[in-house]
């Protein structure tokens, strides 16, 4: 009998592994939030540069859209979201089986987005809480969701620069 599992199959279990993790993490994180503290409520972790605050954000990065009304918000970000997915996961599908970094950025870029519309559907925003600042100057809250939309993009912005893009 042959164990080998076909690239292919590889390649989506990768996608469901990485993905499936992001939105575990992220949704977990933020279960953990919304049960424990109250909105807006700080808790320094490193004094002067980090702190755990419970937010919403009704927009998307940096506010983008926040004081638009609640329809259009949701709307925009619940078809956005949507697209975005489709389209990276048209582009997983192209991706070489030689070229897993890649795979693996897209597949955080889509565990990232997941998570980010579970909040948008269940909340019509998205809990925030990683507060990283300095003196007065902040970093807009983020989540892990965030996070990992961020590293994939990072690294595909590599992968773009440095290598070949798959025909």
């Amino acid at each position: 009998m042959d164990w080998k599992i076909p690239f292919r199959s590889r390649k989506y279990n990768r996608l469901v592994t990485i993905a499936g993790l992001v939105v575990l993490v992220d949704q977990l994180s933020k279960a953990v939030i919304l049960n424990s503290m109250s909105l807006h409520h700080s808790i320094p972790v490193i004094p002067g540069f980090f702190d755990i605050t419970f937010i919403f954000n009704p927009g998307g990065a940096f506010g983008f859209l926040a004081g638009q009304p609640s329809i259009l918000r949701h709307v925009f970000f619940l078809g956005a979201s949507s697209m975005a997915i489709c389209f990276i996961f048209i582009l997983y599908r192209k991706i070489p089986h030689t070229h897993s970094l890649l795979a693996s950025a897209f597949a955080l870029i889509i565990g990232g987005a997941v998570g980010n519309l579970i909040d948008r559907i269940r909340f019509e925003k998205v809990v925030d809480f990683l507060d990283f600042y300095l003196g007065k100057h902040h970093w807009p809250a983020f989540n892990v969701a965030d996070s990992a939309i961020s590293v994939g993009m990072a690294i595909f912005v590599y992968h773009l620069i440095f290598n070949k893009i798959p025909d």
